[in-house]
């Protein structure tokens, strides 16, 4: 539900921790809505260890929940259990489809090929939306230099989608600086980036970039699809889900 006085709240929070360091706005978060009611969100993808690696320097104890789209790369699985390891992260959540609905909706699982949008619907949002019931906030590692659609990210945002707080604490880094954050921390890449991958989330619709090309261009390659639906709601984004 909409609710104009949190989204002044965090328009209000952002404004205030725009000179604390991604670290600082995560305890600042962490401090207002309660570590036990906040939760990661992760893919494992690309620069998640970055925003993974703060969660572990503030606790490992922290919440982090994995979407299990089901058409994971096995590179990214084995990512996923190499990152838990190294950061000592101690409470991943791994949550996904419910098998009634799958077998309802997509039970031959060919559904992104004819509609992805949906696909995503099922698989992720209404996942993610089960996940964070009951909660008051969760922590994305949306970044602003990622596409157009991304420009506006900001510290934090209200959620009204699922009536929670939004927390991008590395919303203004560069690319620059996440490299420079891999290289400071010596954390481990996602093996997928040296066969040219910048942006990884499902195998189906996830491709190679080439010199040139934006960050998620890769993603839904040929599609005006640009997003899931976990940040950006299909419905207002893109007129709805067929």
């Amino acid at each position: 539900m909409d609710n104009p006085s949190k989204h002044v709240l965090a328009s209000e929070l952002s404004v205030a921790w725009s000179n604390l360091s991604a670290l600082e706005v995560l305890e600042s978060a962490l401090a207002r809505f309660g570590e036990d009611k906040m939760a990661f969100v992760s893919s494992f993808g690309a620069e998640s260890a970055v925003l993974l690696s703060l969660a572990a320097r503030i606790s490992p104890d922290l919440k982090i929940i994995f979407i299990e789209t089901g058409f994971h790369f096995d590179e990214t699985q084995r990512y996923a259990e190499q990152l838990i390891d190294r950061l000592g992260l101690t409470r991943v959540v791994r949550v996904s489809i419910d098998p009634i609905t799958r077998k309802r909706i997509d039970p031959d699982q060919r559904l992104h090929q004819v509609n992805p949008d949906l696909c995503c619907h099922i698989r992720k949002v209404e996942v993610l939306d089960r996940a964070l019931k009951g909660l008051n906030g969760w922590v994305s590692g949306q970044k602003r230099y990622q596409d157009q659609m991304r420009a506006g990210v900001e510290l934090l945002e209200f959620d009204s989608e699922r009536d929670c707080f939004k927390v991008n604490p590395l919303a203004h880094w560069t690319a620059k600086r996440i490299e420079g954050y891999f290289q400071g921390y010596g954390l481990p890449r996602h093996p997928l980036i040296a066969s040219g991958y910048s942006s990884i989330g499902c195998w189906p619709c996830t491709s190679p970039v080439k010199a040139g090309e934006s960050v998620r261009e890769g993603r839904w390659r040929g599609q005006a699809k640009t997003e899931c639906g976990l940040h950006r709601p299909l419905r207002r984004q893109q007129g709805g889900m067929s």
